[in-house]
C-alpha cells in the first residue's frame, strides 16, 4: 500500500529553522515527483516546492524561494525540506503528495497528485 509520513514539524521562534522528512513506502521514490504543499487556520491549500524524481528539477512558490530547500535521499526513501529564516506565516500543516509521474509540472493544482501524507505541525512564535 502506498503511503507518505511526515514528520520533524515543531515549535520554532521567528528566524529559526526545521527540516521536515517526508518518508515513502509502497513504491519507488525515484519514479516519481514528490510535492510539499500547506496549509494555515482560515486558507486554502498551497503548493510550496516540489522535486522531480531524479531530483534534477525542483519548483518552489515565490513565498518561501530562496528560504527552503527542498532535496531526496531516494536509498533511504525520504523526501526533506530544509526551512530556514522562518516567520510566522509559515505557520501551517504541511504535507508531502506523490505527484502522477517522474516530472515536476505543478505545485499550483492539488489534483496534480494522488497519494497524501497525514501532515506535521508548523509553529513560528516567539
Amino acid at each position: 500500500q502506498v503511503q507518505l509520513v511526515e514528520s520533524g514539524g515543531g515549535l520554532v521562534q521567528p528566524g529559526g529553522s526545521l527540516r521536515l522528512s517526508c518518508t515513502a513506502s509502497g513504491f519507488t521514490l525515484g519514479s516519481y515527483a514528490i510535492g510539499w504543499f500547506r496549509q494555515a487556520p482560515g486558507k486554502e491549500r498551497e503548493g510550496v516546492s516540489c522535486i522531480s524524481s531524479s531530483g534534477g528539477t525542483t519548483l518552489y512558490s515565490d513565498s518561501v524561494k530562496g528560504r527552503f530547500t527542498i532535496s531526496k535521499d531516494n536509498a533511504k526513501n525520504t523526501v526533506y525540506l530544509q526551512m530556514n529564516s522562518l516567520k510566522p506565516e509559515d505557520t501551517a500543516v504541511y504535507y508531502c503528495a506523490r505527484g502522477a509521474r517522474a516530472m515536476c509540472w505543478s505545485i499550483t493544482n492539488t489534483a496534480a497528485y494522488s497519494y497524501w501524507g497525514q501532515g506535521t505541525q508548523v509553529t513560528v512564535s516567539s
